[in-house]
């Protein structure tokens, strides 16, 4: 499949999250298996455009990472949890919908590493000035995904869950 550099530089952003990829050639390969046909010399121009960094992970291995910022390379799970702890003040749910309030100009912080972090059930987020919608696929709980985030952010139960546990 013949991708816009764009394309392929995304589908290689969603591959490095996904998982540990510790070369080019795994890069390469790993674009072949969904069908994009990429060589290694391409493949070391887009790590280079997106900033990728070698990065170690427990057990000494290393891996190509994209940082937000360079010098703030952190692990996406670990991103997540210290994001939300730090912006994060109220999160909510309705139906299909998970709510999350920031500080006035901070919603797109939160918002960006919810994008990254591919949470299963989390179809896109909207980012607001200091609101993020969070829409939860089909199949998928809002309440539960609201109770994780919000115990990332070290934020208490919602009290229509802490009552209803009381019951």
């Amino acid at each position: 499949m013949k991708l816009t550099k764009h394309q392929r530089q995304h589908r290689i952003a969603k591959l490095l999250e996904q998982r540990a990829v510790g070369s080019q050639q795994m890069l390469v390969d790993l674009l072949a298996a969904d069908g994009v046909s990429a060589t290694q010399t391409t493949v070391s121009r887009d790590l280079e455009e997106l900033g990728a960094l070698k990065v170690r992970l427990p057990g000494g291995e290393t891996a190509y990472a994209l940082p937000e910022l360079p010098i703030h390379q952190v692990a996406p799970a670990d991103h997540l949890r210290r994001v939300l702890g730090e912006w994060a003040v109220e999160v909510g749910w309705s139906q299909n919908v998970v709510v999350c309030r920031t500080p006035p100009g901070c919603a797109h912080v939160v918002a960006s590493a919810l994008d990254r972090s591919s949470l299963e059930g989390v179809m896109g987020t909207v980012a607001g000035d200091d609101t993020v919608l969070v829409v939860v696929a089909e199949g998928h709980r809002a309440a539960g995904l609201a109770e994780y985030l919000r115990a990332l952010a070290g934020l208490e139960p919602e009290q229509g869950a802490r009552e209803a546990k009381e019951e």
